[in-house]
């Protein structure tokens, strides 16, 4: 089991495009009785891929649950009424497949892959550990020790931890701004009670997508999700979230044990519905996507070899989305590379790019989204996400669409509302 750190970036960014790239989206939905959608893609390949997605992630939590989200992903595979641990891990093993789970601040994720023959077997898997844990004493003790753990370990990685840290800052006291893994503190105190208490105020089924790509008529697939979740009783989501407060810039400086000085800077930016979530894309791609020639990396690896490391991302949620930029340098090179950020950003706000750098910019994009859907297991987790958050997923024609019609102006209007310096917050390890 894990959580989405920004090194699996990269699938988040795409997450909403890549359903939208490598097909014409042949898919088929339903919706059943108690509210959980299904949604299939046919896919030829040997190999199948099926998750369960829950509109539930850290941000839902209470000021006592911190951390609950990410530990309750971990306690469902210590035990159902009639599985074991052993065989919860077991049962996708056994047949060369497997089962894992991630949460982020708003979702919690059960996927599998599998041999196509397996639907079955995983399907009745993944709704037997989300509705049927029993969550025992015993294993859910030892379960706190192994989290604890996994937070000692990120504590020792500060190009990891800076990353959480920056959105408890720009959203402090704020349920969005809490780290997913939580603290030990709060993490000793909880019981099975709370933990059935969590489930049952945000697992909601009509807050739920079965998603899969795999070589599985629709008919059947529909068969085995009524037989496997439509005996759910429902539990439709009344409450909506918190919403975000006002945003005012924050800087913050830490004194760490480190080699480098770790920098993250960023602002507030578009929300997943927002219609300039494409052109916003864009922009971040170009100041420091993955590609090695993004503006960033050029100017501060490339040209000065001030950081190894550098990278922008764009980050939306439902109804916010976060812009930032990490790079780690060494201290005497840290306002070095602080002004030629602030440079470059300038020259976003005051000039705009050229035809040609537009054109090569949305060719890298279609390309880095056409590599990354190759992946069918990210594939089934896009269209699943699109599907939760939009209830369709649109077909490449319309994506392409969207994307081609991002001008300059559009790009440079962003620009000047997202690169503003004066309304960037700032965290640094020292």
């Amino acid at each position: 089991m894990y959580f989405f750190t920004h090194f699996s970036i990269l699938i988040v960014r795409f997450l909403y495009f890549c359903s939208r790239y490598k097909f014409v989206m042949d898919y088929e939905s339903y919706t059943l009785e108690n509210g959980i959608r299904i949604i299939h893609l046919h896919s030829n390949s040997a190999v199948a891929h099926c998750g369960l997605i829950i509109n539930a992630g850290s941000r839902d939590e209470k000021d006592h649950e911190h951390g609950m989200a990410h530990f309750i992903e971990h306690a469902i595979f210590k035990g159902t009424k009639k599985r074991k641990a052993y065989h919860i891990l077991s049962r996708m093993d056994d047949v060369g497949g497997e089962i894992n789970a991630y949460t982020t601040k708003e979702e919690t994720t059960i996927h599998t892959s599998f041999l196509k023959n397996e639907y079955e077997r995983a399907m009745e898997l993944i709704a037997d550990i989300t509705f049927n844990s029993t969550f025992p004493g015993k294993e859910i003790t030892r379960e706190k020790e192994v989290i604890i753990e996994e937070i000692n370990s990120y504590k020792d990685d500060p190009a990891e931890l800076i990353f959480d840290e920056f959105e408890e800052l720009i959203f402090q006291n704020q349920p969005l701004g809490k780290n997913i893994l939580g603290n030990v503190k709060d993490l000793r105190r909880f019981t099975k009670k709370d933990i059935e208490a969590f489930i049952r105020d945000n697992y909601h089924t009509n807050e739920m997508v079965i998603c899969s790509v795999g070589d599985i008529s629709f008919t059947k697939f529909k068969k085995l999700a009524e037989k496997y979740f439509g005996h759910i009783p429902a539990n439709p989501r009344v409450l909506q979230r918190t919403k975000i407060g006002n945003y005012l810039p924050q800087i913050k400086t830490i004194k760490k044990k480190t080699y480098q000085t770790h920098c993250i800077l960023g602002n507030i930016a578009y929300n997943s519905h927002d219609k300039r979530k494409v052109a916003m894309t864009l922009l971040d791609n170009i100041l420091g996507g993955p590609a090695l020639n993004s503006r960033l990396s050029l100017l501060l690896r490339e040209k000065h070899g001030y950081a190894y490391h550098v990278e922008s991302n764009y980050s939306p949620y439902s109804d916010i989305g976060v812009f930032s930029l990490y790079f780690g340098t060494d201290k005497e090179n840290f306002n070095k590379c602080l002004k030629l950020i602030k440079k470059e950003f300038e020259l976003f706000k005051t000039k705009k790019l050229g035809i040609v750098q537009l054109k090569k910019a949305k060719r890298q994009l279609f390309g880095q989204i056409a590599i990354n859907s190759e992946n069918n297991a990210n594939l089934m987790l896009a269209i699943g996400k699109s599907f939760m958050l939009f209830n369709k997923v649109d077909d490449l024609q319309k994506i392409k669409e969207k994307i081609e019609a991002v001008t300059v102006e559009e790009i440079q209007e962003i620009a000047n509302e997202v690169l503003d310096f004066e309304k960037m917050s700032m965290l640094v390890y020292q």
